[in-house]
């Protein structure tokens, strides 16, 4: 089964923040493929990641590459099976390593590195995706309070926000009801999507629950959320061009065929 998640860079221009996907690392018939994509050329101050100079080589490898296997934590370190619960899985049968990676996003404190997965429609056909709240550490006091009280399967709602001063693209997560109190956002790598799924079908259409509450978990995998509607046709997801690989095709093609 080929295994997808893009890597994106978080960088600061003088216009602001910038953020794009800059690579893509699938997992096919034991091989791990890196490529960097078009995004590597239009984000501002992006240098390529180490061990990886050329921009427009096809990287590949039987075992996952530094720049991401840094990122998963070590079976011996004693909060590991913690951390895969706060991510919903099963320590005693963890998932492939880009599983784990597309839902932990393996942010690290000391850079700007962020992975998240290509969406595919599930078994009943349906768009659905696991995140963890964003902007928690920003959040009012009341918020924390809120999130802490919650319990798995608690309704959430999404609210377009058009005048965010920092992200024009900005998706915010509330609480449900009349109050809707605001909690956090969606990944900005989710932003996109959603609220193209928002256009086409409506948000009403659109199910946001907790997933899990992780009390005493970093503030980056407090809450863990699912969103899932229906998958409208034609719709397809990473498909920008900051999103296309920079390889040439003929590469692309060789490096599969050779796998």
């Amino acid at each position: 089964m080929n295994k997808m998640v893009f890597i994106a860079w978080r960088g600061d221009g003088e216009d602001g923040r910038h953020w794009s996907p800059v690579a893509r690392l699938e997992h096919c018939d034991g091989e791990y493929r890196f490529v960097y994509t078009r995004g590597a050329c239009m984000l501002p101050g992006f240098r390529p990641f180490p061990g990886m100079p050329d921009l427009e080589e096809v990287y590949c490898s039987e075992t996952l590459f530094p720049l991401l296997a840094n990122r998963l934590l070590a079976r011996s370190r004693p909060e590991y099976q913690a951390w895969l619960r706060w991510s919903d899985f099963d320590p005693a049968n963890p998932p492939d390593p880009l599983a784990i990676l597309g839902v932990t996003e393996g942010i690290r404190q000391t850079d700007a590195v962020e992975v998240f997965p290509c969406p595919v429609p599930d078994a009943q056909g349906r768009y659905r995706s696991r995140f963890f709240l964003h902007g928690l550490r920003h959040a009012a006091d009341v918020a924390r309070a809120r999130i802490a009280a919650m319990r798995p399967d608690d309704r959430l709602q999404i609210e377009v926000e058009g005048d965010n001063p920092f992200d024009p693209r900005a998706v915010a997560v509330l609480t449900d009801g009349l109050e809707r109190l605001k909690l956090g956002y969606v990944p900005r790598y989710l932003a996109c999507d959603v609220r193209g799924l928002i256009e086409t079908q409506g948000i009403n259409v659109i199910a946001t629950h907790v997933v899990r509450v992780n009390t005493g978990a970093p503030l980056q995998m407090r809450l863990l959320c699912s969103l899932t509607t229906p998958w409208p046709e034609n719709f397809e997801p990473c498909s920008g061009e900051e999103f296309l690989p920079l390889a040439d095709e003929r590469i692309l093609e060789l490096a599969a065929n050779s796998a």
